[in-house]
Order: C-alpha cells, then structure tokens, then sequence
C-alpha cells in the first residue's frame, strides 16, 4: 500500500502561513479508505524561513500542523485542500484550492486578512528613505484562496512526477502558478524513520510576477525603489527533504528542509534582497 504523501507544494509557500504542512503533511494516495473512516494528523512545531519571497533577513514562527483525509477522497493539507478523483494507483489527479497568505511591510504572515492594512499617503521623502526594508512604501498583497488542480504520476511505487496549477493569486486575483516536481517517497532509515525527497521547479505567469515581484511608478514613489515590469516564466527552483521518525502508531516528530532558488524575471526584481532562502521546519505530530 502506497504511502500517503503531499501534493506538491513549496515549504517556502507553507512556512508563511497559519496553518502550514511543512512538517508532516502527507495528502492520501489514490488508495481506497474504509467508506465512513478518516486519517487526520494534528500537531505544533517550529519554522524558520525568509520573512518573504527573496528577503535577506529569517523570521521563526510557531508551525501548526493539520492534514485530513477522508474515505471519499477529500483531503486537507497546511493550506491545500482538494479531492482525489483518480482510481487507479499509478495516477492522482482532482481539483485544489490553496490560501495565499497575505504580505505587507512586515512580510508574509500568518493572518487570514484582517487589521493592519497600512494606508499610504504623498510625503515629501519615500518611505524606503527611513527603513533598510525593501517592502516598505510598497502595497500590501492580501490573502487569497486560488484555485486549479493537480497530477501526479507514479513512475515506480517510490517516485512520482508531480504538478499543480493554481489561479488567483495577487490583489487582482489573476495571477497564475504551476508547480512541476519529482519526488522519491518513503525511503526507509530504519523500523521507525521515513525519508522523502523532493525537487522541482514553478512557473509564475506575468500577473503573477507583477503582483509579488513588480515595482510600478506610484510603488517607486513610495517606496524608493526603481521601476520594474516583472515578466512570466521560470519563477524558482527547489529542493528539500522531509525526515518522519514514528515513536509509535500515533506520534510522530517530522522535520523537514528546503532550499529555494528565486530565477528569470523575479531574481531580477529590487524587493529581491537574497535569491536564495532556506526554509527550515520541525514539528510534532499526533494521529487520530
């Protein structure tokens, strides 16, 4: 029976947000569950990552975990949820949504919307004149759910392809991302300790560069920042890999690892401080 694992998503994309799976979650594989049953992982954990895409500076944070799985193929994942359509199990596919967690000055939080939008107004000097931080003067991208779908492909029962798209990201909601990858599943270390690996690349349409790498002119008053028209394509490149040791059926400690590599248009960009962040997590997880 294949073991459950997660539909691709970036640990830098998990680590900003709320409720992230960067430590243990693993979406279910194509695999039938008793009709009525259901698999949920919850835990609490810590994570240190960039304070934004591209930023120079690290930010550690509480890392809560969540993943659920029900017999009827839905699942939740951190910040994905979706459906497993597929019934054979060499493919997975379904339908996915994903929160977009929203960014202002301060970087990319946890919040889901709500209070400390910042208000700008015309001064005499540009906000970046008084802060090292590039993301001042520039304006906040609030929270999003995006939506699209994945698929993945079992090569062998331990590695798969796998790729996602996701549209509506971006205060315009029109921002568009697809995530293409290779993972090597549940390597065994051991009776008790799991290693996964994965690898990959997105691609990032030009909405969606404008929206989180672009610098337009009233953004450069503000901000002090040179103009910059962000244009699509080859957004990053990754690789991580996630350590799981079972002290028993139902705990679990997962730690995971990721080093992303900002490319084309978006490493170009002034926002962009470091193209290279490294996004690191450990959590503890109990099943139900």
């Amino acid at each position: 029976m294949m073991t459950k694992l997660s539909v691709l998503a970036p640990l830098a994309a998990l680590a900003c947000a709320a409720v992230s799976s960067a430590a243990c979650a693993q979406t279910p594989a194509t695999n039938p569950m008793p009709d009525g049953s259901r698999d949920m992982y919850v835990g609490i954990g810590i994570v240190s990552s960039a304070r934004y895409q591209g930023a120079a500076s690290t930010e550690r944070s509480a890392l809560p975990v969540l993943q659920v799985q029900l017999s009827n193929g839905l699942f939740v994942s951190g910040m994905r949820a979706g459906i497993h359509l597929g019934r054979t199990p060499q493919v997975e596919f379904g339908p996915l949504l994903e929160w977009q967690p929203r960014r202002d000055a301060a970087g990319e939080g946890d919040e889901l919307g709500g209070v400390g939008d910042m208000r700008f107004s015309l001064v005499a000097m540009p906000l970046a004149a008084y802060s090292d931080n590039r993301l001042a003067g520039m304006p906040v991208i609030h929270g999003r759910l995006q939506g699209g779908g994945f698929l993945n492909y079992y090569l062998t029962p331990d590695w798969r392809l796998t790729s996602s798209l996701l549209y509506g990201a971006g205060n315009a909601r029109n921002g568009m991302k697809l995530e293409l990858g290779v993972q090597r599943l549940a390597l065994s270390l051991g009776a008790h300790h799991r290693l996964a690996l994965d690898a990959g690349v997105s691609f990032a349409s030009r909405r969606y560069n404008s929206a989180f790498f672009g610098v337009s002119e009233s953004d450069s008053l503000l901000s002090g920042l040179p103009v910059f028209d962000a244009g699509g394509g080859l957004k990053d490149a990754r690789i991580g890999a996630r350590w799981n040791w079972a002290w028993s059926p139902s705990w679990m400690l997962t730690s995971s690892v990721q080093a992303t590599r900002l490319l084309g248009s978006a490493r170009l960009s002034p926002l962009v401080e470091r193209p290279t962040n490294l996004t690191v997590s450990t959590a503890i997880a109990y099943r139900f």
